[in-house]
């Protein structure tokens, strides 16, 4: 790992996986660092406007994805971070959280975005003991007991369609007026009786002893107390970028792109949901990356020259 990278990449989502195979089909020497290997897609229950799958899950995609990544050999350092980058005089420095330094000549930030929270009383002493931010991961854990997600999106649409199977009670909490998700998200959510909307709604507060055992709501002008062991967290996301600060961002956080990737640092590529790029979609970010990788290979090429 002391040899300088062609290329850092910073997530393994759709964006960053795609920027690896991309990447080594070209010949570059590389290196991703990764929490996880599938990012937000292996969160989805059910996708199905990915090209060439009428339908597959989230976790069977992501196989997929970890599947075509081990057909190239190169490093991948799962289960670490990136908590600052820095620019030399000649290419660039990454921070690990572990403490390891890697220097590359280019970096493409794929780091994909993380869930907002709620910021109300007792969310963070309960998260893992009641509220959950990935349905997909922690939604079985519920079966057979009253759940509520907060949200109304079709983050929180598919998450209140996988509790409503195994759920007898599931609340949705929306702070809009109506649903926002996609009509045939909201068509499906109506076919379930065990499932009650609340509009205009806002969460004031989570209260239970060791786990979760109810939350209260504003609802209608008025708080009602909801009896509920587990509480999804939905409202949206913001961007991993906290770790980089030589490129610019936009007033979100979003890394600032052009129509190659390119990032106002040379050098730097930036690819899926942690851009500016409009439309959070797997398949738009495995595009992306696609497309950062081929910048990076010019770069480079040029740099040669």
């Amino acid at each position: 790992m002391n040899a300088i990278k062609d290329i850092l990449i910073i997530g393994a989502g759709p964006a960053g996986i795609t920027s690896a195979v991309y990447a080594a089909r070209k010949g570059l020497s590389l290196c991703i660092v990764s929490k996880d290997i599938g990012g937000q897609a292996a969160w989805s229950s059910n996708i199905e406007n990915y090209t060439g799958y009428q339908f597959i899950t989230g976790p069977d995609l992501v196989q997929k994805f970890r599947n075509h990544l081990e057909q190239y050999k190169f490093d991948i350092l799962e289960g670490m971070e990136v908590v600052k980058v820095e620019k030399k005089e000649k290419g660039f420095k990454a921070l690990l959280s572990n403490g390891e330094i890697i220097e590359a000549k280019t970096i493409i930030v794929a780091s994909g975005k993380k869930p907002k929270t709620l910021n109300v009383p007792r969310e963070n002493e309960f998260t893992g003991k009641g509220v959950a931010y990935c349905t997909t991961c922690d939604a079985p854990v519920f079966a057979g007991k009253n759940t509520a997600v907060v949200g109304g999106g079709n983050s929180a649409l598919d998450a209140a369609i996988s509790l409503a199977k195994i759920s007898p009670k599931v609340y949705i909490i929306n702070i809009a007026d109506k649903l926002t998700g996609d009509t045939v998200m909201i068509e499906k959510i109506k076919q379930f009786s065990n499932v009650e909307i609340l509009n205009d709604a806002k969460t004031i507060e989570i209260f239970g002893d060791k786990f979760v055992e109810g939350m209260k709501v504003l609802a209608y002008g008025g708080e009602r107390l909801l009896s509920v062991e587990g509480i999804f967290v939905e409202i949206g996301l913001m961007p991993n970028s906290d770790f980089i600060d030589c490129v610019e961002k936009n007033d979100i956080g979003e890394i600032n792109v052009n129509c190659g990737s390119a990032t106002s640092c040379p050098g730097i590529f930036a690819a899926g949901d942690v851009t500016s790029i409009p439309d959070k979609q797997i398949i738009i970010a495995a595009g992306e990356g696609s497309k950062a990788a081929l910048a990076a290979y010019r770069y480079l090429t040029i740099k040669r020259e």
